[in-house]
């Protein structure tokens, strides 16, 4: 059963919370899953795969702390997505580093156009400062999120 969340107005949106930000998240990445299962991968694959894509190689220790780090996940859980990458030809690895290999680059070019088009629709019409904004309002949250989650952890 697929439910759909009420419609907000621009002009009538509330002010940001933590519940108006995990909503955007969750609507966001739910576009983006359904994306990336109609080519066979999936959130974590991809969040993976774009720094090899973007950047080249990567020592993979250095790619495991990255996407641990932005997923707020364990080590162990990003060296399976990576074997899972390893797996499907999507990425190859080296003697430290691992790497994007061409099938991986055109997965995620693939999956980066199809989104690229929806993300359009989806931002089509806000006003760039209003962006900025919200975008300095995010980088905040998050970075004081961070700070939080690792006073929390041990």
């Amino acid at each position: 059963m697929t439910t759909t969340a009420p419609t907000i107005t621009y002009n009538s949106a509330p002010p940001v919370d933590p519940r108006v930000i995990a909503l955007a998240h969750y609507a966001g990445r739910a576009v983006l899953e359904h994306v990336l299962a109609r080519h066979g991968g999936t959130f974590q694959q991809q969040i993976t795969l774009r720094p090899l894509v973007t950047e080249g190689p990567l020592e993979r220790e250095a790619l495991v702390g990255q996407v641990a780090g932005a997923l707020k996940v364990d080590a162990a859980e990003v060296q399976g997505v990576i074997a899972e990458l390893i797996a499907k030809g999507l990425v190859a690895a080296g003697a430290s580093d691992v790497h994007a290999t061409d099938a991986g680059r055109e997965f995620h070019a693939e999956v980066s156009s199809e989104t690229a088009v929806i993300s359009a629709r989806i931002y089509a019409g806000i006003p760039a400062e209003d962006l900025a904004a919200a975008g300095r309002v995010l980088a905040l949250v998050a970075e004081r999120a961070n700070a939080e989650l690792a006073a929390l952890t041990p």
